[in-house]
């Protein structure tokens, strides 16, 4: 069960961040009252949630789950592997380090925590163009050094891997077509998200309750019939930036 959030307000540069979309530019004024209805969301699902403001030189800084991945004992700061987000990283650990203890993974090793999906005692780490395998062995190791198995797993085209795969409570995952029968992942009932409501793929599970994106109607009624309790928000501008509802927190 998670307990808190940490969150980072986007700024006005959110407008330059990187995308592959082709969805227009973010509404600035409009992106702050989503990211407000986010941190109201969690608050219900019962986290205690750290506003960061937002950090000039960053656009793409509210989208925090990159820097780091945070687990019970431990979190590990991640490198990040895009060059313009190198950085963000650096005012996350001092934050990181009031609730746990702090380990970093450094260049060449990359990794960044969208690629990184935990699953109660498993992390299934993508590799990417932002995930190397020196990342996934610098990050798997730091784990299992606290008990934690730790697989890595050849990603398709998309951005990260939890942008195709992740926990939805039930012991269930929603997964891209490419994942579908994915062996290291035979363990749990898969939901096949298609192409058409790609975006839907990245849900957030906290604490029974998952967080579903709007405008997504035939992944929300696959979600609900596996008898999962769910929330649904409008998530339009960070979508814009390839963003989803696991990128904007660092939970733990």
């Amino acid at each position: 069960m998670f307990t808190r959030a940490i969150t980072r307000k986007p700024g006005p540069e959110m407008v330059a961040g990187i995308t592959s979309q082709n969805l227009g530019t973010p509404d600035f004024d409009l992106a702050l009252k989503q990211h407000a209805t986010y941190v109201q969301t969690l608050k219900v699902l019962g986290l205690e949630v750290t506003v960061l403001e937002a950090e000039p030189g960053y656009p793409d800084c509210c989208f925090v789950e990159d820097t780091a991945v945070v687990c019970e004992q431990v979190a590990v700061i991640a490198p990040l592997g895009a060059p313009t987000r190198q950085g963000e990283q650096e005012s996350m650990e001092p934050v990181l380090a009031k609730f746990k203890p702090v380990e970093h993974v450094l260049p060449p090793a990359l990794f960044e925590g969208g690629d990184v999906l935990q699953v109660g005692r498993k992390f299934y780490i993508g590799l990417t163009e932002r995930t190397n395998q020196a990342g996934a062995e610098a990050l798997g190791a730091a784990v299992a050094a606290h008990g934690y198995e730790w697989f890595a797993m050849q990603c398709g085209p998309s951005l990260h891997f939890k942008t195709d795969v992740n926990y939805i409570g039930e012991n269930t995952l929603l997964v891209s077509p490419f994942f579908e029968n994915a062996p290291e992942l035979a363990e749990y009932t898969r939901i096949v998200v298609d192409d058409d409501e790609a975006y839907a793929r990245n849900c957030l599970h906290i604490n029974g309750t998952t967080i579903v994106p709007a405008g997504f109607p035939k992944t929300l009624a696959k979600i609900e019939a596996a008898g999962i309790q769910t929330v649904v928000i409008e998530m339009s501008e960070y979508r814009k930036l390839d963003g989803g509802l696991t990128c904007l927190s660092l939970r733990f």
